[in-house]
């Protein structure tokens, strides 16, 4: 790790991110999914059912949603089967989760604050390794790879979704004036919270393209490295194999 990282377009030290990062989250907890529909237009919810169709989830194994806040992939999961354990640095954003999987009287799923680059659990502990829209945020992404491929079971699966720039004629340039002039009126409008999607949108600007993170999937060891871009590489679902 260098001295210092990006909060988005501001450098900062790896300590100072990793808490702007929770500030970030404990704001936004209470509104996320709203937000999500609103900034989407309600294709995340799409997305999503997408990449747990490529996740395959199986009656009885066990699968690690990393920075699975609300629930919403963990849930979708559940319903077939697997015994989720939904882990987030924020305790915010699990306890807006935590409150919906008893709405839903939801079973299978336990909850817990982790770290991704630095996980509690013993090693090959999991079927398959989840994480949506979370990876960005990760001070140190190839540390939370690594940790990912050493909690894995041989033979398990790791599949990761996130936003990057689109490379769609056109449409990349009308995502990035939707994303630079109104996401953040929305997070002010909804969450009272500008700032922190001015944030949220700058992240996504600097992820690496989906070649790019792909080839840091093989480097934390991982096999069959896969990129399945959508909408010209805006979002993207990355797979890799532990064998």
């Amino acid at each position: 790790m260098t001295d210092q990282v990006n909060f988005g377009d501001e450098l900062v030290s790896p300590e100072e991110k990793t808490r702007r990062v929770g500030q970030v989250f404990s704001s936004v907890a209470r509104r996320y999914d709203v937000m999500n529909d609103l900034m989407s237009g309600g294709m995340h919810r799409l997305w999503k059912d997408r990449f747990v169709t490529r996740v395959k989830p199986r009656p009885g194994e066990h699968i690690l949603d990393m920075a699975g806040g609300t629930g919403d992939v963990a849930f979708r999961m559940a319903r077939r089967g697997a015994r989720v354990t939904v882990s987030d640095i924020n305790a915010e954003m699990l306890e807006v989760g935590k409150q919906r999987a008893e709405r839903r009287r939801l079973t299978g799923l336990s909850w817990k604050q982790e770290n991704a680059e630095q996980l509690s659990f013993a090693d090959a502990t999991f079927n398959a390794y989840t994480v949506v829209f979370g990876i960005r945020n990760v001070t140190d992404i190839p540390a939370a790879l690594r940790e990912a491929h050493r909690v894995l079971r041989r033979g398990g699966r790791f599949y990761c979704m996130e936003f990057s720039s689109s490379d769609w004629p056109g449409f990349s340039n009308l995502y990035e004036a939707w994303a630079t002039n109104v996401i953040p009126r929305i997070g002010k409008a909804v969450a009272d919270d500008e700032e922190s999607y001015h944030y949220l949108v700058e992240s996504i600007r600097r992820f690496p393209r989906p070649n790019a993170f792909k080839a840091m999937v093989s480097e934390a060891g991982f096999v069959r490295a896969a990129a399945e871009p959508m909408l010209g590489g805006l979002v993207t679902i990355h797979s890799g194999w532990k064998i």
